[in-house]
């Protein structure tokens, strides 16, 4: 797992102490681990991390559903995405 990845998870896992761990497939929407109100601080999160500049007009929620997709999407260089 990416370093900035596993700073994702961190904050995530801060956010509900209740979970000792996230699936990479687990949806984080869905399941409310990401909500309206840590959704801007989340995606400035993702954005530091990765070294990507994220339009909110153009983000597919896909891309941001799961720890997998965000590790395709954020932390994979255009060869590994491939791959």
């Amino acid at each position: 797992m990416a370093d900035g990845l596993q700073t994702v998870k961190n904050w995530i896992l801060e956010r509900h102490p209740e979970r000792d761990d996230i699936a990479a497939d687990l949806d984080l929407i869905e399941n409310r681990l990401i909500d309206s109100l840590s959704f801007v601080e989340f995606v400035f999160l993702l954005e530091q991390e990765s070294g990507t500049a994220i339009q909110m007009e153009t983000l597919e929620v896909d891309s941001i559903r799961t720890l997998g997709a965000i590790e395709q999407h954020f932390f994979k260089t255009p060869a590994e995405a491939q791959a």
